[in-house]
């Protein structure tokens, strides 16, 4: 008994540890801007059961499928990064008047996406992976209980961060802190997607090189795009409410 507590708490720590100040973390403070609790609570917590449950039972051979396509994986979080920057953009009251009923219905789905992909391959999965192959079969549902826990505190943290934040902090610094966290974190992982593709041409011998430079300046041509756009659409609506 002594050494099943002994494991259970050892991971949990790990893995708490692992997740406190990480990307995901930090996103939720910035999704706390654009959903309700509950909708963040949700999302983030079947998330959390799903991508444990992935690493913990399938363990090694998940890790060789990451290794295949993450930088796949890396662009799709990067384009859910973009678009939530993007968004964070809108008014509030756009954000009232675009069908409040669907959004409500599709929130925690949104979570629960963004927060998949963004937390797919990260350290804090692998962590999950690593004490699952240690550990064996005999122990895979306390490894499993551990990771889910711990993650799940961390980003609870996060999460009630952002709505101090929202609560305490001046009118628009919210919006403000999740336009940069979501623009940051797109941006860099569009760089670690193409690092990634490159590694995985270099490992089938082909001589291709990414085009690291270009692509980034393309991408931030295009977001730089996109969030003019919003601000016009902001300014247009503006105007028609106000007439």
């Amino acid at each position: 008994m002594e050494n099943l507590l002994a494991i259970f708490f050892t991971v949990l720590i790990t893995d708490f540890v692992a997740e406190f100040g990480d990307k995901t973390q930090l996103l939720l403070i910035g999704m706390t801007s654009k959903y309700k609790m509950r909708d963040i609570f949700l999302g983030t917590l079947f998330a959390n059961v799903v991508l444990n449950a992935i690493a913990v039972f399938i363990g090694g051979a998940l890790n060789e499928i990451l290794n295949s396509f993450l930088w796949a994986v890396k662009f799709v979080a990067a384009a859910a990064f973009i678009y939530f920057a993007v968004t964070a953009l809108k008014n509030d009251d756009d954000d009232e008047e675009e069908g409040t009923d669907s959004r409500i219905k599709f929130a925690p789905l949104a979570v629960f996406c963004t927060f998949f992909v963004a937390e797919l391959g990260d350290k804090t999965q692998l962590t999950a992976v690593t004490f699952g192959a240690n550990y064996g079969m005999s122990m895979v549902f306390v490894v499993f209980l551990a990771c889910s826990i711990g993650l799940f505190a961390a980003d609870i943290i996060g999460m009630l961060i952002g709505y101090f934040l929202k609560a305490k902090a001046p009118d628009g610094i919210l919006k403000v802190l999740s336009f940069a966290l979501f623009a940051g974190f797109g941006v860099f992982t569009v760089y670690q997607a193409l690092g990634l593709l490159q590694a995985r041409l270099s490992e089938k011998g082909s001589q291709a090189v990414v085009p690291v430079g270009p692509v980034m300046a393309a991408v931030a041509v295009v977001f730089a795009g996109l969030c003019l756009l919003q601000l016009w659409l902001n300014k247009r609506a503006d105007k028609s409410s106000r007439a």
